[in-house]
């Protein structure tokens, strides 16, 4: 009687011919940068999303705080929910729990933040007494931070990693709240100084919107080995600030407000692009 070859050991040859896949390989694969073009999931995670909600807390804690005239727990809630803006996008890629959710969460609550908070600190401690003059400023710089975020999340694929373009929405409320703070430490009041703050209120809603480049600071590479002084100039840093926060950061936020213009009038003397949209490769000199 003739033998027919079986088809469950034709199928365990070809099984055995098979690489061999390991649990860890799809882990290998993200290290490799193999999923890199794969659309983001869908799905909602706890930990990032619970950074974006402490940090809209923060935002929806100032206004709160501007409404019962207690500017400095206003300030100090921003400058707080700009921290945890910083840590959430960094949880979810270090854990792998990037979500088009969080990204479009983030970004509403980085409106509610940096958007509505600041114009409504600034609004109720200075520009109230302006009248129709001061709710506009107010609305500018609430306007410049929406429109930001909008071109933000639009041109995130084509815009120069090295670079922001306009003056980022939590350096914008930085300016703003260390400014009352600051005033506020110093006993001055709101109202002596509408006009000052008229002009900060407008100069950072306008400079959001803008295509002034301003640095990222992203490709500054934090694996990489660093001199001992470099360690010891960060601990100087934190204990300059340590000493009076308000004196030691508003100079600072008004430096980074101001030094997008810098490059920008270095751009234009070297005779670079002004945009920072990638159109085309730039030569090998600009990236050294």
């Amino acid at each position: 009687m003739p033998n027919f070859p079986r088809r469950r050991a034709k199928n365990a040859a070809a099984k055995a011919k098979l690489p061999k896949t390991s649990r860890f390989s799809r882990f290998a694969r993200r290290a490799r940068g193999e999923d890199l073009d794969r659309p983001r999931p869908r799905g909602i995670y706890l930990l990032p999303n619970a950074f974006t909600t402490a940090a809209l807390f923060c935002g929806f804690y100032a206004i709160v705080m501007a409404m019962n005239q207690k500017f400095e727990y206003s300030a100090w809630a921003i400058f707080i929910a700009m921290v945890l803006d910083g840590l959430d996008g960094r949880v979810a890629r270090l854990t792998n729990t990037q979500s088009e959710f969080g990204a479009q969460y983030d970004s509403l609550a980085d409106m509610v933040s940096f958007g509505a908070a600041p114009a409504l600190v600034i609004y109720e401690w200075s520009l109230r007494g302006l009248g129709k003059l001061g709710w506009i400023a107010a609305f500018v710089y609430c306007a410049g931070a929406a429109l930001r975020l909008a071109r933000f999340n639009t041109n995130i694929a084509v815009v120069d990693k090295r670079f922001f373009q306009g003056l980022p929405s939590p350096s914008a409320a930085a300016l703003v709240a260390g400014f009352v703070l600051l005033m506020v430490d110093q006993e001055v009041s709101g109202l002596e100084l509408a006009w000052v703050s008229w002009g900060i209120a407008v100069f950072a809603g306008l400079t959001m919107v803008t295509n002034v480049p301003f640095y990222s600071f992203k490709d500054v590479n934090f694996r990489k080995s660093v001199p001992f002084i470099t360690v010891f100039l960060i601990a100087l840093f934190f204990a300059l600030i340590s000493i009076d926060p308000p004196k030691v950061m508003f100079p600072l936020f008004v430096a980074y407000g101001l030094s997008g213009y810098a490059v920008l009038v270095w751009r234009l003397a070297k005779g670079k692009p002004v945009s920072v949209i990638q159109t085309e490769i730039e030569d090998d000199d600009s990236h050294r």
